[in-house]
């Protein structure tokens, strides 16, 4: 007998918690973000050959797979991506001591936004690391600050511009005990020169709600950001109705957002603010995928081939997700938003795991289902989480109708006869 092509090892198991709203955290994502080591493929047969042990572990070792997909380019991230280094390049190899263009990345909840733009730093982060071979070059002689090229915050629920401050802050492991927000936005603008950054990345910043009048600064806020040396990426869900630009309308030709010329109307400075914001960031959609032309059908099963490949269950997996009636129904499942997909995935590989089916089908997915607390992260009140369709019913094929005691009548038996 072979030896099994395993060992059983657990380096699978994961780590400290992540998060990436601290410098430590962020430096330890960024360079092990490619590390996890997916489960072999393995057949049945194989399979069987493990002990009991081995077979607990490489089951924890597939689960562990399932629940680290790995985040896909679609062809919508990619214009987003593209964007986003784009505007951080232009900025961070300027000479130029004005304003740096940035980006607002709107999007629905779940279609992948955070971990599009943050790959897409995190790539800038490592050339320009390798760049400068790791060292601050903008460091005061004597000292050794921090260097961080690319600081990721997240606005806390129910935020306002303290507390947004406050997260910044909390990045570069500053103190802030005491300050007003003048104090605040002073100590943001001087970490950032401290430490040489180049993006400054706000996700969830719809969370900023703009008709609290408590919070009616938070375009000063911006504008005060935006004074700073460094590239703003906002990220968030229905950015051209926040307030944080003013109503516009999407161009169905262009697919750009189009904002209506300011109307000179009473004394609130918020309204030109908004037009500052429209002219220093341009605004992109990260969109979920479509089903209704043939190459939005291709890009669709494109994606999935792609997720099909991370399968680990012991049935063959080629088409298991591609084929037939599969990729329509899993459109009708998730309306195309990967974050659903995902999750729609990895439950159905852990009950094909458990029941012992070893492989993704229709009826196996129809006894899934998706709910908020699938996506803890997103928050309801803000709009971040997306709708989640109902399972459909399946399609009852129709029987024929009985006909063994149907009357022929009078004509049939005159026929029989002749």
């Amino acid at each position: 007998m072979s030896t099994p092509p395993w060992s059983g090892a657990t380096s699978f198991l994961p780590g400290p918690p992540l998060d990436r709203t601290r410098y430590a955290s962020w430096q330890r994502w960024r360079t092990t973000r490619d590390s996890f080591v997916a489960a072999p493929v393995m057949s049945a047969a194989e399979y069987a050959r493990l002990s009991p042990r081995q077979r607990r572990i490489y089951n924890l070792h597939r689960l562990a797979t399932h629940s680290s997909l790995p985040v896909q380019a679609t062809p919508m991230s990619e214009d987003v991506a593209w964007l986003v280094r784009t505007r951080i390049e232009d900025g961070a190899f300027s000479h130029k001591a004005g304003t740096r263009t940035g980006v607002m990345v709107n999007g629905g909840g779940a279609q992948g936004k955070t971990e599009t733009v943050c790959e897409a730093v995190a790539a800038f982060e490592d050339e320009w690391l390798e760049l400068h071979q790791q060292i601050n070059p903008d460091a005061m002689p004597g000292t050794r600050d921090l260097h961080a090229p690319v600081a990721y915050v997240r606005c806390p629920v129910k935020a306002t511009p303290i507390s947004t401050c406050q997260r910044i802050l909390d990045f570069y492991g500053e103190d802030y005990k005491g300050m007003r927000l003048e104090d605040l936005v002073r100590t943001v603008n001087a970490v950032i020169i401290d430490h040489a950054t180049k993006a400054l990345v706000i996700d969830d910043i719809t969370r900023l709600k703009l008709h609290r009048e408590a919070d009616q600064d938070v375009l000063d806020l911006i504008r005060e950001m935006m004074s700073m040396p460094v590239t703003l990426i906002l990220v968030g869900v229905g950015i051209p109705t926040s307030g944080l630009l003013r109503d516009g309308r999407r161009d169905p030709v262009t697919k750009q957002w189009v904002f209506p010329p300011v109307r000179d109307r009473g004394r609130s400075p918020n309204a030109r603010a908004a037009t500052q914001h429209e002219r220093r960031f341009e605004l992109i959609d990260l969109d979920p995928f479509r089903y209704d032309t043939p190459e939005q059908i291709a890009a669709w099963t494109a994606h999935l081939r792609g997720l099909e490949g991370c399968l680990r269950l012991l049935n063959d997996t080629d088409g298991m997700v591609t084929a037939g009636d599969m990729p329509e129904y899993l459109f009708r499942r998730t309306n195309g938003v990967v974050g659903l997909l995902e999750k729609l995935i990895q439950t159905g590989c852990r009950h094909a795991i458990e029941t012992k089916e070893e492989q993704l089908t229709i009826d196996l997915l129809q006894r899934c289902t998706l709910s908020p607390t699938d996506l803890p992260d997103l928050d309801a009140e803000s709009g971040e989480q997306p709708s989640i369709p109902e399972v459909p019913v399946p399609k009852k094929k129709r029987q024929g109708r009985n006909s063994v005691f149907d009357d022929a009548g009078p004509a049939a038996g005159i026929a029989g006869g002749a």
